[in-house]
């Protein structure tokens, strides 16, 4: 039993929903209202205590296993629910090597160290005189003790040792102040705290975990307004988020994440009730970045202030340089490199402008309700620029025309999508008043190949596996599924369109219920939408440690499938039809038993459910009929 497995058999998921969702049983199962959305009206949420799975039969249409439940609730990625769950199991997960045991004692007692930091800080600006001023500063910017108390937010003393001196009597080593960044060494010898007469943010990366600071100037004349702290093993700002830990939850609620600029545009749409916003703190946004946002949400919408959106800026190279938060590196509006992380990510990167002259926390301290407002007005990247582009321009001069189109085409030009290409080069040329092909003369296209793969991904042994037709095991139908995928993600595509052609809905990580396989769908997915290495071995390097013997065990099963690409294919195809199928039949009768259960009890509104009855007996007809097809080519081709 592998630890994904043991940590099911250790927790009765009855038991983990019923704290927080009230559940009666009803037969085998339990029933409830679901929490991840608003009804008080029908108790469609299910409990199958059988299956260790869960499901809503309402407006979320969703369900999983106990992974998926509290992934869904608490806004974590699975390797952070997989970890939570095998802590309260109590399941030792796979064992570390000597020297990643090594790092990770290392970097927990560097993260300690940063915590007593940020005590030290707190009590520097709450407990003393020197403080009180700067307290006085905060709460003059509108916050709230409780707001500065839930971001931690401290005080660095205006003296060239008080932190390394507290630090050092406590035992505390200057190697180990260095390593974490909170002091630095003097070319002369000896060393100083880096942070002085500076408001203090800690840092933590999204699972809450301290990295590093982030420090505001008091000083006017400081040369660098913001200063963040160095690399160092526990911070690396291209791949940190500020606000992350704080905003994970409402960006899955939302279903979209805010990028602001700095630290006060986070903490001040916190206080307002905005708790979706986080901020690449001054640089540039990152592919890691983006990445980690991909994981909660596919929208994401980035606030900019009108200097870095004007029309001026924007024509300079279309690179625009923003108010730089940390001298170190200027931040850039890069739509280019942003098309480019849109593309591979299958994210939607929208770009919204700000006020002239207001930050986010101004906006919402004049009026809370102006936010929702800035952020629904977001465009995709293409229009942003095109729109400022032309801006207060004269439309009418044909070089200005020549002028935009030469800096949007080529924008255009990178977007993957041949829908979307068309769709904004007829906006443009609407925009501008031009022929449409005027515009497709000047775009440049340029050819996009896949990397050619040496050797097709099918197995190698000449036998074909009963397994998914025989098994009555749900869990084996969605394994089987998995251990094609994996081997050959590129497959994927062949299925969506073969389920388009019957009616069907495109295979998705839906199509599991079990969070494990559902993580290596999505790294299946992420395969394809990269060209630097094989699919196959992108999910595989990207995999959490602890679903490795869970993949290498799908592989050894998927490796005795016949040699014959398109059995294979047929084979997958069998088996996600059949799945679903089973899927399905579980929801008609849990429906129909909802309607018996209502109309029982009187409850008119027992009819709601017939539409929705109606129209799962229309999917599994076309399902039915799917299945005929599949399973007589394999007949077929068997004789």
């Amino acid at each position: 039993m592998d630890n994904v497995e043991e940590i099911k058999a250790r927790i009765d998921i009855a038991d983990l929903v019923s704290e927080s969702v009230q559940l009666r049983r009803a037969g085998k199962n339990y029933t409830g209202f679901c929490p991840f959305h608003s009804n008080t009206r029908t108790p469609a949420f299910v409990v199958f205590p059988e299956t260790g799975t869960w499901r809503c039969f309402g407006q979320c249409a969703e369900g999983g296993d106990i992974f998926k439940f509290v992934m869904k609730k608490e806004g974590w990625d699975f390797p952070e629910a997989l970890r939570r769950l095998a802590d309260r199991a109590g399941v030792q997960l796979r064992t570390p090597s000597p020297q990643e045991q090594a790092a990770k004692e290392q970097h927990g007692q560097l993260r300690a160290l940063l915590e007593e930091a940020v005590t030290f800080f707190r009590h520097q600006l709450i407990s003393t005189e020197a403080g009180k001023p700067v307290l006085d500063y905060l709460t003059g910017r509108g916050l709230t003790d409780e707001t500065i108390q839930a971001f931690g937010i401290g005080y660095a003393p205006d003296d060239w040792d008080a932190l390394s001196k507290h630090f050092l009597e406590q035992g505390h080593s200057a190697e180990e102040l260095i390593e974490v960044g909170l002091i630095s060494e003097r070319e002369t010898g000896g060393h100083y705290d880096r942070f002085r007469h500076r408001v203090m943010f800690p840092i933590r990366d999204g699972r809450g975990r301290m990295a590093g600071f982030g420090a505001r100037a008091l000083k006017e004349d400081e040369p660098a307004k913001y200063l963040n702290s160095p690399q160092t093993p526990l911070f690396d700002k291209g791949s940190l988020l500020y606000g992350l830990d704080m905003a994970r939850k409402a960006i899955r609620a939302e279903e979209q994440a805010v990028i602001v600029e700095g630290y006060m545009d986070v903490i001040g749409l916190y206080q307002a009730g905005f708790r979706n916003a986080v901020s690449p703190m001054g640089t540039a946004l990152t592919e890691p970045q983006l990445r980690t946002l991909k994981r909660f949400t596919r929208r994401i919408v980035l606030a900019l202030d009108a200097d870095a959106a004007g029309n001026q800026a924007t024509l300079r190279g279309v690179d625009v340089a923003r108010r730089a938060l940390d001298r170190e590196a200027d931040p850039v509006f890069d739509p280019r490199g942003l098309l480019r992380h849109e593309g591979r990510l299958q994210a939607d990167i929208r770009v919204t402008t700000l006020p002239e002259g207001k930050d986010p926390d101004e906006i919402v301290m004049e009026d809370a309700e102006a936010w929702p407002k800035v952020v629904k007005a977001a465009r995709p990247i293409v229009e942003h620029v095109m729109y400022n582009l032309a801006a207060e321009r004269d439309l009418n001069d044909a070089k200005v025309k020549t002028e935009i189109a030469e800096q949007v085409m080529p924008l255009i030009g990178d977007i993957p999508s041949a829908i979307e290409r068309d769709s904004y080069t007829q906006k443009l040329a609407r925009l501008l008043k031009v022929d449409e092909r005027a515009l497709m003369e000047q775009r440049s296209q340029p050819v996009r190949r896949r990397p050619k793969r040496q050797s097709p991904a099918a197995p190698t042994e000449a036998t074909t596996s009963a397994l998914p037709l025989a098994a009555g095991n749900h869990f084996k139908l969605e394994a089987h599924c998995l251990s094609i995928i994996i081997r050959d993600p590129e497959l994927i595509y062949r299925v969506t369109r073969a389920l388009k052609e019957n009616g069907l809905d495109e295979i998705s990580s839906a199509d599991f219920e079990h969070s494990d396989l559902q993580e290596m769908f999505r790294l299946s997915l992420d395969a394809l939408k990269q060209d630097a290495i094989e699919p196959r071995d992108y999910a595989l390097y990207n995999l959490p440690l602890p679903l490795i013997d869970r993949a290498d065990e799908l592989l050894r099963h998927s490796h005795e499938l016949d040699p014959n690409q398109e059995r294979v294919f047929e084979d997958l195809m069998r088996t996600l039809i059949l799945l679903r199928k089973r899927n399905m039949k579980q929801r008609v009768e849990q429906m129909r038993f909802l309607q018996e259960q209502a109309q029982e009890e009187g409850d008119l509104r027992a009819s709601e459910y017939q539409p929705v009855m109606v129209q799962n007996m229309q999917v599994m007809q076309r399902l039915d009929k799917a299945l005929a097809r599949y399973n007589n080519r394999a007949f077929i081709s068997a004789n």
